[in-house]
């Protein structure tokens, strides 16, 4: 039986692969050998003209947030616009909460 697949993107490239998830292999870009960040499985990715959707995703990326399916319903709320991340990090700053559960906290 096959391992499942999941997500690993290069942000410079704005390229998203599916690959066997392995702890124990670091994964490269096939366009610019920088290593791949594992995004999870139910990761969708911005189309590859879409700057302003990879540079939303670089953000919620750094910020430590991951698309791994829960058992009920997917990932959850995750910002998909430049406009949807400085709102989060707006609230993160005027509330004190970790950016991380700002930015997947809706509205």
């Amino acid at each position: 039986m096959g391992h499942a697949k999941t997500s690993y993107v290069c942000l410079p490239c704005r390229a998203s692969y599916k690959q066997p998830y392995d702890t124990a292999r670091e994964r490269r870009c096939p366009r610019c050998a920088r290593t791949l960040i594992h995004v999870g499985s139910a990761f969708a990715p911005p189309r590859r003209r879409d700057v302003s959707g990879w540079r939303a995703l670089s953000v919620v990326l750094h910020a430590g947030i991951r698309f791994h399916k829960s058992c009920c319903g997917g990932p959850g709320y995750r910002p998909r616009t430049l406009s949807e991340v400085k709102a989060g990090l707006v609230r993160a700053r005027r509330t004190g909460e970790p950016i991380a559960r700002a930015l997947t906290r809706c509205g």
